[in-house]
C-alpha cells in the first residue's frame, strides 16, 4: 500500500535559494527572416544545378554572336545527373533550324565557355516562333555613329544664333542645329 510521505514546505529563505540556484529557460528567439533562412538551401541548389537558361538568355547575343542570336533563343537547360553533361534546348524558327544544326559544335563551345567546361554536351532544337532581338535605342552610345565636327565658322554661327536661350535649352538647340546642318551637308 502506498503511503504518502508528508514533507514540510520550504521556508521563504529556502525557496529563494532554490529559485536562485535553478536556471530558467531563456525566452525563445524570433524566427529568422525567410530570405536569410533560405540562403543555405539556395546556395546548395545553385551549386548542384548551376545557372539555367535564364542566365544564357540575357547574354545570348554575346555568347553566340548576333547572326545565331537572331534566329535562336535558349529555352531550357537540363543538367546531367552528376551536374555536368547537360542538354540545352534552343527554340528556332523552322527555316533556321538547319543553320543552327550546322553550327551546333560552335554553339556548344561558346556556351561551355560561358557556363564552364563540360556543362552542356548536347543541343536539342525545338522549332517554333521566337521574339525578335531588341533594337538598340538611340540613347545607347553604341548605336550613335561618331560624327565629324562642323567647321569652326559654322559652329561659331550656330552658337551665336542660340546664345540668348537658357542653358539647358541652349545645349539642346545646339545639338539640333548641328544635326540639321550635317544633314544639309550630306544631302548636297
Amino acid at each position: 500500500v502506498y503511503r504518502a510521505m508528508r514533507r514540510p514546505l520550504p521556508t521563504e529563505r529556502e525557496s529563494l535559494e532554490i529559485l536562485a540556484a535553478r536556471r530558467t529557460r531563456p525566452p525563445p528567439r524570433p524566427a529568422p527572416r525567410a530570405g536569410h533562412a533560405l540562403n543555405g538551401l539556395i546556395r546548395a541548389l545553385d551549386g548542384r544545378f548551376g545557372r539555367g537558361a535564364g542566365a544564357l538568355e540575357s547574354r545570348w547575343v554575346e555568347i553566340v554572336g548576333e547572326q545565331i542570336a537572331r534566329v535562336s533563343r535558349p529555352q531550357k537547360l537540363t543538367r546531367g545527373r552528376t551536374g555536368t553533361g547537360g542538354t540545352l534546348e534552343l527554340r528556332v524558327p523552322g527555316a533556321a533550324a538547319l543553320l543552327v544544326q550546322h553550327q551546333e559544335r560552335d554553339i556548344l563551345q561558346r556556351v561551355n565557355l560561358f557556363l564552364g567546361e563540360g556543362a552542356v554536351e548536347k543541343l536539342r532544337i525545338a522549332q517554333g516562333p521566337i521574339k525578335p532581338l531588341p533594337r538598340p535605342t538611340a540613347a545607347t552610345p553604341a548605336s550613335r555613329p561618331n560624327l565629324a565636327p562642323l567647321p569652326a565658322a559654322v559652329e561659331a554661327e550656330l552658337k551665336a544664333e542660340v546664345a540668348a536661350a537658357p542653358d539647358g535649352l541652349r545645349e539642346a538647340l545646339e545639338a539640333l542645329g548641328r544635326a540639321v546642318r550635317r544633314r544639309g551637308d550630306a544631302e548636297r
